[in-house]
């Protein structure tokens, strides 16, 4: 395996910080994505100044820094300019993307990973993702062959505090008519830099977490996993608060537990905000992946609302929120997407518009969550195979009676219970999500995909 192809993920660009991401490499990212960018204006922008601009932005590793300064310089190079706007979370760099009419933004950030790593997170013109299939082969291919010259700025680089702005954009989701008092893990990440930027003096009274930034992460910056939500569930029992929050490294992810410290699933939270958005926006389509349980589907048309299911992964729930017109998407990951900001995910509007709801239901979430527990599931189940396409033609085969489909994966259907396994992009995995009516199904059910699948494991 290269080095490029160490880095170059199938959404992004990420790596150990210096041994597989440096300053050499964030110039030729840089001038790569300038190009690239640049090429994809039509006649009419590419004569448009705040068009030939890419705006920068970086999140609170002690790298990001000078990451972030050698990526501009080979974004200007290339020949456009930079709008710097500092030290933010990911979803700021869409806003500001659309906000300023730029062909483009890239994030220095490795998301929920530790603090020794680093990358870019790219996006194109309105914020669309830009992945392995939209453009990131072609930025790897430049990076691969340019040779790094000395840089003129020419006074092509200028900084921009867009908080204020992004905090008006933010708050068009918050109406909270009764004060909650929320507790928040900001994982030692952006989202101790956003939150109080953003909603201070807007109806909340916030418990912080881990909200100190430049430092090692008190817990990894991942609210996936169940162990790293045990001092914000502590804390919510502890002091009594509405419900807690827990946002990943850059805050563009978060997860929810209710007011008695239980974690939240994100397919439930979907269902949940699914129902505010269809009350505002009766019969638009709201955007699920396809792991999310059946509730999701179900909830959507009691509302009166289009359910659409979609493959896992941002650049296809955005594409099909795009294409759907939708009002409202939801992933299992903690991705929460938004017709109103872009069609982009935002974990600050998905603590906004939760918020909302729970204020404005004047309930417990405990409450509102508990209509939704209608079926049980496995979670996220990963297996090794070898050949993960026989195994899958092997499960169709096997459970040829039910309804199948191919979207992601295969998905098996039965009137009581369904699962869907997909495979991993980079390893010999299998991922299984199964769900059932009651547990004694779901356990027999399971006992049926073992002989197939083999044993968990671990990823």
């Amino acid at each position: 395996m290269s080095s490029l192809d160490k880095v170059f993920k199938a959404y992004d660009i990420r790596g150990e910080y210096p041994n597989d991401i440096d300053e050499e490499l964030a110039w030729k990212v840089g001038y790569a994505c300038g190009k690239f960018l640049r090429s994809l204006l039509n006649g009419y922008d590419r004569g448009q100044a705040s068009a030939n601009r890419v705006a920068v932005g970086r999140d609170m590793r002690p790298h990001g820094g000078p990451l972030a300064r050698n990526l501009m310089e080979g974004v200007v190079t290339s020949g456009i300019s930079c709008v710097d706007v500092g030290m933010v979370d990911t979803p700021m760099i869409y806003f500001a993307i659309n906000h300023l009419g730029t062909c483009g933004g890239i994030q220095v950030t490795a998301s929920h990973n530790p603090l020794e790593y680093n990358g870019f997170k790219i996006s194109g013109q309105k914020a669309r993702p830009i992945g392995g299939n939209t453009g990131l082969k072609e930025i790897r291919h430049i990076v691969s062959t340019v040779p790094r010259v000395p840089s003129s700025e020419d006074g092509r680089i200028s900084e921009m505090d867009l908080w204020e702005e992004y905090r008006g954009h933010v708050g068009r989701f918050l109406r909270v008519g009764r004060r909650l008092r929320v507790a928040v893990d900001a994982s030692n990440g952006m989202a101790g830099v956003m939150v109080p930027k953003v909603f201070d003096g807007a109806g909340l009274d916030v418990l912080p977490l881990n909200f100190e930034i430049g430092k090692r992460f008190a817990h990894p910056p991942n609210p996936l996993i169940d162990a790293n939500l045990d001092q914000l569930r502590e804390a919510v029992r502890a002091d009594e608060v509405d419900f807690g929050v827990c946002f990943d490294g850059d805050a563009d992810r978060c997860m929810f537990v209710d007011e008695t410290g239980g974690i939240v699933r994100c397919d439930l939270m979907t269902a949940l905000l699914a129902r505010h958005f269809l009350q505002l926006h009766p019969g638009h389509t709201v955007v699920y992946d396809i792991r999310s349980s059946r509730v999701v589907a179900e909830e959507i048309q009691a509302a009166g609302g289009v359910p659409r299911r979609e493959r896992v992964g941002h650049a296809f729930i955005k594409k099909t929120m795009a294409e759907s017109h939708a009002v409202f998407g939801g992933e299992l990951s903690g991705h929460f997407y938004f017709r109103d900001n872009y069609n982009c995910d935002s974990g600050a509007i998905a603590f906004a518009v939760a918020s909302s709801v729970i204020a404005g239901e004047g309930k417990p979430l405990s409450e509102l969550i508990a209509p939704l527990k209608r079926y049980v599931q496995t979670g996220e189940v990963n297996f090794r195979v070898d050949d993960k396409r026989a195994v899958m033609d092997a499960l169709a085969e096997k459970f040829s009676d039910a309804k199948i489909d191919r979207l992601d994966g295969v998905t098996v259907e039965y009137d009581r219970w369904w699962f869907n396994v997909r495979p991993s992009n980079t390893e010999p995995l299998l991922r299984l999500n199964l769900e059932a009516a009651d547990q004694r199904l779901l356990d027999r059910q399971l006992a049926r995909l073992r002989p197939i699948l083999g044993e968990p494991v671990d990823e």
